[in-house]
């Protein structure tokens, strides 16, 4: 479970990080993002980073698949999909792989882009290599822009897999569910991404956030420590209001 969690979150990290870098940093092949433009080229990477994140997961010990302590806390309270809920135990276990992971795939980011550190000018675009920030601070509407990006993920995830959705009998969800979750990231990301960079995800964010303040990128400026926590909370909220309308409707 720990290794299946480490190893998905990390493929997550370093293709949807890795997309971003490949837009932001100078000289790279990918360099603002081509005929499709900026937002359609990471939103897209992040859609791919999200399905081979799942499948990776779920091949190497971790069928559930989380990927995302807010996923893993609802599920710790409420359950998933009508089951039981997940124990503290496996839960804690999760959310430790799920930010080292994190953490690991943004140090490979780092390596893979390595001469393109120096040639970028610009830290703010380093850092978004990296985590999240505001299209404009404000941080009680970020909170809440979180809060609603988390809401729509997770009651999102519980509708495919419930009973009455694709996740039926006849459904197919437990044969493409990591084509469908990674699609709804998608439409999150293109829809609700503008304000905060769509972070819906602790792990996702505070993971490179800590490998961008310590590794050793050139110019890379600050680590912007005074707005990290809105990605932690915002989501942790956003997936527990989601499970507990799931468990009313749902389940």
């Amino acid at each position: 479970m720990l290794v299946g969690e480490i190893l998905g979150t990390m493929t997550l990290i370093v293709l949807g990080n890795g997309v971003v870098a490949n837009v932001l940093l100078a000289k790279a092949k990918g360099e603002g993002g081509g005929g499709g433009g900026r937002l359609i080229t990471i939103t897209a990477g992040w859609c791919f980073a999200v399905m081979a994140g799942v499948y990776v997961a779920a091949a190497t010990g971790s069928p559930q698949a989380d990927l995302n302590p807010a996923v893993t806390v609802a599920k710790m309270l409420y359950g998933a999909g009508g089951g039981a809920a997940t124990t503290l135990t496996d839960g804690l276990t999760r959310i430790a792989g799920e930010f080292i992971g994190a953490f690991l795939g943004s140090v490979l980011v780092f390596l893979a882009y390595y001469r393109h550190w120096g040639e970028t000018s610009d830290a703010g675009l380093k850092l978004a290599c990296h985590s999240t920030g505001p299209a404009i601070r404000s941080p009680m509407w970020n909170v809440i822009t979180e809060i609603i990006g988390t809401f729509v993920l997770m009651f999102g995830i519980y509708a495919i897999f419930s009973k009455a959705g694709a996740g039926g009998a006849s459904g197919p969800a437990s044969a493409v569910g990591p084509y469908l979750v990674a699609f709804l990231v998608w439409g999150i990301c293109l829809s609700l991404g503008g304000p905060t960079g769509y972070a819906i995800n602790p792990a996702r964010d505070l993971g490179p956030r800590i490998a961008h303040a310590i590794l050793p990128i050139a110019g890379k400026g600050g680590s912007n420590w005074g707005y990290s926590w809105i990605p932690v909370v915002g989501p942790v909220i956003g997936g527990l209001i989601a499970a507990l309308l799931a468990g009313a409707l749902l389940m």
